[in-house]
C-alpha cells in the first residue's frame, strides 16, 4: 500500500484522490483540500494540520479510526461497476472484500463539509463504539462530495423483509411473540445507546430508523441497526440542548420551509417522519424516538408503516397509516387489539403486554415532539415487557416441538 506524503506530488495533483492513508498519513489529507477553490472547502491548512494532530493524537495507535485510502474503495468496488446490493436517489452500496474482511461500502452525499479534526473525532468515536445492537462502522473515506462508510458485514434480512416476505406475504420468521419482543427491545437498547452512550454527550442522532434499516441475523434472529453514525458523518443534522431543560431543538435557520419547497432539500421516508421532521429536515432525538414508534407498531401488527387502499365507497385509493390503525385499536379499553395483533402469531402472546407495547409505540409517535419519551425510559420499559414475556412462554406458551413415544413403559 502506497503511504501518502507532502512528498508525493501525484497525491496533491487532485481533489479527487485519497484523502488519509489506512496507515495514518494525514499530511495529503490537507494537501489535496489546499488545491480545491470552491467556496466551501476546508479551513487552512495550518488549523487542519493542527486540528488533525491533535485529533489523533487522543487515540491509541492501534485505536486510531481508520480512515481508508479512496483508491481501496475504488478497487473493492470494481471502480464502482460491482453490482450494488442496494440502490436508492440518496446511497449505494456494495458488499466487498477489504483487507480480508466482509464489508458493507456504502456512498452517500455529504450534506455539509466538516472541519478535518471534526470528521476523525466523529469517525473514531463511531468506530470505538460498541453495542450488540449496532452494525460496527469499521472506517470511512471521503472523495469530492461524497463520503464512503465501511461497515462489517452482517448475514440476516431487513426487518421489513422478515416481517412481510414479499414471495409469501403469510409467511413471517418472526412467527412467535419471544422473537418480537426480542427484536423491540433490541432496537430500543441500540438507540438508547446511540443517544446517551456515544460522542461523550454530543447528542448523537441514527436519522435512519426504519424496518429497512434493521438487519434480523442469522440465525439468532437478533436486530442490529444499520447506519449508525451516517446523520453526523454525512452532516445531516445538529442538535442544540437547552442546559435548563429537558426539550430538544433543532438549530434554526434564517427560515423554515416546508418539505419539497424549493430551496430545502433533505431525506426523510415515509411514514417514518416525524411531522417537526417534515417542517424543518432538521433530525433530532426525537425524530429518531418517532420513528421507533412506527417500526414498534410495524412489529406487532405486521402492517407496513403507511400504504394506499383502495376505498369502496368513494372509488379512490384512501392514504391508511399503521398509527391510525394502532390509535383506533385501543379506543374503548383495547376492545380491537385482537383483531388489530398479526394473524400470523395465531394469538397466543400475552395480551397486557401487547397492549402496553401498542401504547409505548403510539407515545413515540407524540405529534409534540417534546411529549414524546426519551429513548431510555423506552428502553427500560421495553426490556421489562421482554422479562414479562419470557415468564408468560415458560407458563402458557404452546410447546414448538416435542415427541410421543408408544412404546411400553
Amino acid at each position: 500500500m502506497k503511504k501518502l506524503s507532502f512528498n508525493d506530488q501525484s497525491s496533491s495533483s487532485s481533489t479527487t484522490q485519497n484523502l488519509i492513508s489506512p496507515n495514518g498519513s494525514t499530511q495529503s489529507f490537507i494537501l489535496n483540500n489546499l488545491n480545491n477553490n470552491n467556496s466551501q472547502s476546508w479551513s487552512s491548512s495550518h488549523h487542519s494540520l493542527s486540528s488533525l494532530k491533535g485529533a489523533l493524537s487522543l487515540f491509541p495507535e492501534q485505536q486510531q479510526p481508520h480512515i481508508y485510502n479512496f483508491q481501496e474503495i475504488r478497487l473493492a468496488t470494481q471502480n464502482f461497476l460491482k453490482t450494488p446490493l442496494s440502490s436508492s436517489s440518496t446511497s449505494t452500496s456494495w458488499r466487498c472484500i477489504i483487507h480480508g474482511q466482509n464489508v458493507l461500502v456504502i456512498q452517500r452525499k455529504l450534506r455539509r463539509l466538516m472541519e478535518p479534526d471534526v470528521l476523525i473525532e466523529h469517525v473514531g468515536m463511531i468506530c470505538k463504539s460498541h453495542h450488540s445492537s449496532l452494525i460496527p462502522l469499521k472506517g470511512a473515506s471521503i472523495s469530492g462530495n461524497y463520503i464512503y462508510l465501511v461497515y462489517e458485514y452482517i448475514q440476516g434480512v431487513n426487518l421489513c423483509e422478515a416481517l412481510r416476505n414479499p414471495r409469501n406475504p403469510n409467511f413471517t420468521i418472526l412467527s412467535n411473540w419471544g422473537l418480537r419482543i426480542q427484536i423491540a427491545s433490541d432496537i430500543a437498547s441500540g438507540l438508547d445507546y446511540i443517544h446517551h452512550s456515544t460522542g461523550l454527550g454530543l447528542g448523537f442522532v441514527h436519522n435512519h430508523i426504519k424496518t429497512t434499516s434493521i438487519i434480523v441475523t442469522e440465525p439468532s434472529l437478533k436486530a442490529k441497526i444499520c447506519h449508525f453514525g451516517t446523520a453526523e458523518l454525512c452532516g445531516e443534522t445538529k442538535v442544540l440542548k437547552d442546559p435548563d431543560s429537558d426539550e430538544i431543538g433543532s438549530e434554526k435557520g434564517p427560515e423554515l420551509k416546508k418539505w419539497g419547497s424549493k430551496g430545502l432539500k433533505f431525506e426523510g421516508t415515509r411514514g417514518y417522519m416525524a411531522p417537526e421532521f417534515q417542517w424543518t429536515g432538521m433530525a433530532t432525538v426525537k425524530s429518531d424516538v418517532y420513528a421507533f414508534g412506527v417500526v414498534v407498531l410495524e412489529l406487532i401488527s405486521g402492517k407496513e408503516a403507511v400504504k394506499y387502499e383502495f376505498d369502496e365507497e368513494s372509488g379512490g385509493y384512501v392514504r391508511v397509516s399503521v398509527i391510525d390503525t394502532a390509535t383506533k385499536a385501543t379506543e374503548d379499553g383495547g376492545a380491537g387489539l385482537r383483531g388489530w395483533v398479526d394473524k400470523r402469531l395465531k394469538d397466543s402472546y400475552p395480551v397486557d403486554v401487547a397492549e402496553k407495547l401498542v401504547r409505548v409505540g403510539l407515545e413515540c409517535v407524540e405529534n409534540n415532539p417534546n411529549n414524546r419519551p426519551d429513548m431510555g425510559q423506552v428502553a427500560g420499559r421495553v426490556s421489562q415487557m421482554y422479562l414479562e414475556s419470557r415468564t408468560w412462554a415458560e407458563k402458557f406458551a404452546p410447546l414448538n416441538d416435542f415427541t410421543v413415544s408408544l412404546g411400553p413403559r
